[in-house]
């Protein structure tokens, strides 16, 4: 009756509001705009242009179904010459699409069945609407197994949506773009493969983006928490242990026939010495070498260093440094201590050079003091103490002590740009000399560059004596694809490095170029510049000076990374005096297989650097690095020969080494090799290596003691209550006769605690739901729960339609079962039947939702709450029917009057 009276208010008032206002004559309006899912009224103007009274039968249409009139028929009196607003009550259809739609008004005269015809066009506007939910997600996995969740994306607009599905952390099964028509529904699931050897259990977020190609901006996100109970869960302990590692090797090597061998034991260590990681040691202790010293044989070396938040200590080897061009580097056998003070800091060392012949003692002091952040200036003082002997090798002869005070600083100058310099003087009984370094870096959205000058005077006592030096780069991003570089180096010719230790070749370069990545998997690039190399040995190898235009492509194809090289040039040779080209011709692949990594490269040489004019040179090699398993490593290569720039380092021309992890904790090394030793050029070096590792956790501190979790399975309507089998990590406990428990000596933290289902009868279930996580730190700790038989609910949904009892398409709701934090879902579609199963007993609640359900379509009650027994059925009906517009007819019409406009 309510529905009856509400309609008739709409159909009598509303006409009344429209023409108390200025007619208009919706018959050529273009803009009636409308929503899908909205009732409306458009009026028609019709006028009786004969010389009679007529009475007209009204008959209205749509050119769509999903706009139907309210009346589509209907009776209407017209007097002679009189015109009259006609009113048309539509209802929208949520489905109604985007777009125009004609509305057509026949008037039939009942006189002479002529017709007055009246058309006018709306538009239906766009709706965009996409709901996105869970459907079905576990609460838990174990460690190694596949999570799967159920997403319900539905469009609930009136336009094809085209929609791309992304999440972050997860594989979506099949498309990952798809296209819904309004109305329509699609279940998308992703999964993700958790890692079977995941120390401990975790919670992890699963999500899953919905985002429209046509709205990009609008962007749908929904989470799903799943917790991951680890199946191989890391054994804590009670204890906070420092891990140690002790190794011995036997090492053979044979140098221009002559062969030497033996052991050399090394004890390493690395960690805190407390559970809050504030007080860090390091040591180690590395015997003699048995064999000559080269690159791939460790040096003699022992150290221990003590580290907190505030203080450092360090007592044995390491390479020493002060500044940068008062020492820079110097590896030594000393003592070093700093300590800070947030705002200040203080320091110094004590060190005796191990590899450099000139210096016996040195000691530095400084302090330091930060301005702001990232900003500080440092004072310091180094003395050294010379080593009286025949011979000197340094570049100024330390005959006597040298103070040398300096000053550092470094300047944050804005957010872009940060500078730093340094000023040093030094003294000794016969020379003052003095240098300083400035340095400069800039960082911009699209240009970045950075640039050092050092220079020191021909009496400075310092790292750095009678030498400059320049190193500089910059880039610039012109566009999205193309940036420009540039480079130049410009090496200090004159400087203390440790006798241990060949100096590279002297450089004077300058390079500059264009870089155009012309796919997001390939680029090339275009070199200019020179550069000039020089050999710091005598005798002399290399001496030139080359000018030089350079190409590189670097492309990726599949899982090969090609890179092909092509340098041409004219070289300057001043160690011959005669002038002639270069050319260089490189390429390289790299691809990955089979857990292993191969590299593949050769190159072509025919230079005028070095003693021949015309000097053809041929270099190739490989390396291959194959993780065959979690516990063994194998690595190969081989490079038949090397540039003669290269000479001043150690260089491997074969070398092979495996690693096999025995058990845990215990490890062998292989390795064999032959090489060039630094400075020589033909003379081949044999070493072989066998090293045995065992690593060891000594206790430092014990941090806990061992709790205990006990408690009791109550029985509740079953019969079986021993014999069940719990986990917690990696304990296990199986419960007695009267349902106990007990898990002994468990290290305290957090656990899942578990039940093994296949020691229950098939319907028993916990009164909480499993697996639950317990925080065990206390001493004794209990926890009880029940076993009780399973519910279960089901039903239909019952759809009634006065025309025809059957749903005219496939119209669906979603029912959510929920018991506290337990949720469960389905989609249900009109008419058919649903269950739950394996429910706990306890008060429920099944609440019905809509789903874009079509607002035609009533749900007579969309809530159920009840409480389920242990083993009891539970039916529910949900009653849904199909609404009717129902019209209540007035007696007389209602006359209205209007102004006419007159031209």
């Amino acid at each position: 009756m309510i529905k009856k009276w509400i309609i008739f208010i709409i159909n009598i008032l509303f006409p009344v509001i429209i023409f108390s206002q200025e007619l208009i004559d919706n018959s050529n309006q273009k803009d009636n705009v409308l929503l899908p899912g909205t009732s409306t009224s458009i009026s028609l103007i019709l006028e009786n242009i004969t010389t009679e009274d007529n009475f007209y039968d009204i008959k209205i249409s749509s050119s769509t179904q999903n706009i139907s009139p309210i009346l589509k028929s209907d009776k209407l009196r017209i007097v002679s010459k009189e015109k009259k607003v006609y009113v048309v009550p539509l209802k929208i259809s949520t489905e109604t699409t985007e777009g125009k739609y004609k509305i057509k008004l026949e008037a039939i005269s009942q006189l002479d069945q002529s017709k007055i015809i009246k058309e006018t066009d709306i538009y239906i506007s766009e709706k965009r609407d996409i709901s996105l939910l869970v459907v079905e997600s576990p609460d838990y996995v174990k460690a190694g197994e596949k999570i799967s969740i159920n997403f319900l994306v539905k469009n609930l607009g009136n336009i094809d949506e085209h929609l791309s599905l992304e999440s972050k952390n997860a594989i979506i099964d099949k498309d990952t773009s798809i296209v819904l028509k309004p109305k329509e529904s699609r279940v998308i699931t992703i999964y993700k493969t958790t890692d079977s050897e995941l120390k401990q259990n975790e919670i992890q977020n699963i999500n899953l983006s919905v985002l429209s190609k046509d709205n990009p901006n609008k962007n749908t996100t929904v989470y799903s928490s799943v917790k991951i109970i680890s199946t191989k869960p890391e054994q804590k302990d009670i204890y906070h242990r420092l891990p140690i590692s002790a190794s011995i090797s036997q090492i053979t090597m044979e140098n221009m026939n002559r062969y030497s061998d033996g052991f050399q034991g090394e004890i390493y260590g690395r960690g805190s010495l407390d559970e809050k990681n504030k007080n860090r040691i390091e040591f180690r202790a590395l015997t003699a070498n048995p064999v000559e010293f080269n690159s791939f044989v460790q040096y003699e070396e022992y150290f221990l260093n003590y580290k907190n938040d505030h203080f450092f200590a360090h007592i044995g080897d390491k390479t020493y440094s002060a500044s940068y061009l008062t020492e820079y580097a110097r590896y030594g056998r000393g003592i070093e201590i700093q300590y800070n003070f947030k705002k200040f800091e203080i320091g110094g060392f004590y060190n005796r050079p191990r590899f450099f012949r000139d210096i016996k003692d040195e000691f530095n002091i400084y302090s330091s003091f930060k301005i702001r952040k990232n900003s500080e200036i440092k004072i310091g003082y180094l003395y050294k103490t010379p080593k009286i002997e025949d011979d000197n090798f340094s570049n100024i002869p330390l005959n006597s002590d040298a103070n040398i005070p300096y000053i550092t600083g470094k300047l944050k100058a804005s957010e872009n740009i940060t500078l730093l310099g340094e000023i040093a003087y030094s003294k000794t009984k016969e020379l003052v000399g003095n240098a300083y370094m400035l340095q400069g870096q800039a960082r911009f959205k699209k240009i970045d560059g950075s640039i050092i000058y050092m220079r020191s005077n021909p009496k400075f006592a310092g790292y750095f004596t009678n030498t400059n030096s320049v190193n500089g780069n910059l880039n610039y991003k012109i566009a999205e694809k193309i940036n420009f570089f540039a480079n130049y180096i410009k090496d200090a010719k004159n400087f203390e490095r440790d006798t241990l230790l060949l100096a590279a070749p002297y450089r004077d370069f300058f390079q500059y170029g264009i870089q155009y990545n012309y796919h997001s998997s390939g680029s090339i690039l275009f070199y200019n510049g020179f550069q000039k190399y020089q050999d710091r040995l005598e005798p002399k190898q290399f001496d030139y000076n080359e000018k030089y235009f350079k190409v590189s492509i670097n492309q990726q194809l599949g899982i090969f990374k090609i890179n092909i090289d092509a340098q041409i040039g004219q070289t300057d040779n001043y160690l011959t005096g005669f002038k002639g080209k270069s050319s260089f011709y490189t390429s390289t692949i790299t691809f990955d297989k089979f857990r292993t990594s191969f590299n593949l490269f050769a190159s072509y040489a025919n230079t005028s650097r070095y003693l021949l004019e015309s000097q053809k040179q041929f270099f190739y090699g490989a390396r291959v690095i194959s993780h065959l398993s979690d516990k063994t490593n194998f690595s190969l290569f081989y490079q038949n020969n090397y540039l003669p720039e290269e000479y001043y380092q150690s260089r491997n021309l074969f070398e092979i080494i495996f690693h096999q992890q025995l058990f845990p904790g215990h490890e062998v090394d292989l390795s064999g090799r032959y090489a060039l030793h630094r400075g020589q050029l033909g003379n081949k070096d044999y070493i072989f290596s066998l090293k045995y590792t065992m690593r060891i956790n000594i206790p430092i501190k014990k941090i806990a003691e061992y709790v205990t979790l006990s408690g009791n399975i109550n029985r509740q309507n079953i019969q079986k209550i021993d014999g069940i089998k719990l986990t917690l990590g990696n304990y296990i406990s199986i419960t007695d006769k009267n349902g106990n428990y007990t898990f002994k000596n468990i290290i305290p933290g957090d656990y899942f605690l578990e039940i093994d289902r296949s020691t229950l009868n098939i319907n028993d279930i916990t009164t909480i739901p499993l697996p639950i996580l317990l925080s065990l730190n206390s001493r004794d700790n209990i926890f009880n729960f029940g076993l009780t038989t399973a519910a279960t609910i089901y039903g239909d949904l019952e759809f009634f339609d006065k025309k025809n009892n059957s749903s005219d398409k496939k119209e669906s709701v979603i029912v959510e079962a929920s018991h506290n934090e337990e949720i469960f879902r389905k989609i249900v579609v009109l008419g058919e039947k649903f269950n739950f199963t394996y429910l706990r007993p306890g008060d429920w609640k099944v609440t019905i939702y809509r789903n874009g359900l079509d607002k035609r379509y009533k749900i007579a009650v969309d809530t159920f709450q009840f409480n389920l027994k242990a083993s009891e059925e539970k039916e529910i009906k949900i009653k849904i029917s199909k609404q009717q517009n129902e019209i209540k007819y007035q007696q007389e019409t209602i006359k209205i009057n209007y102004n006419t406009h007159k031209k």
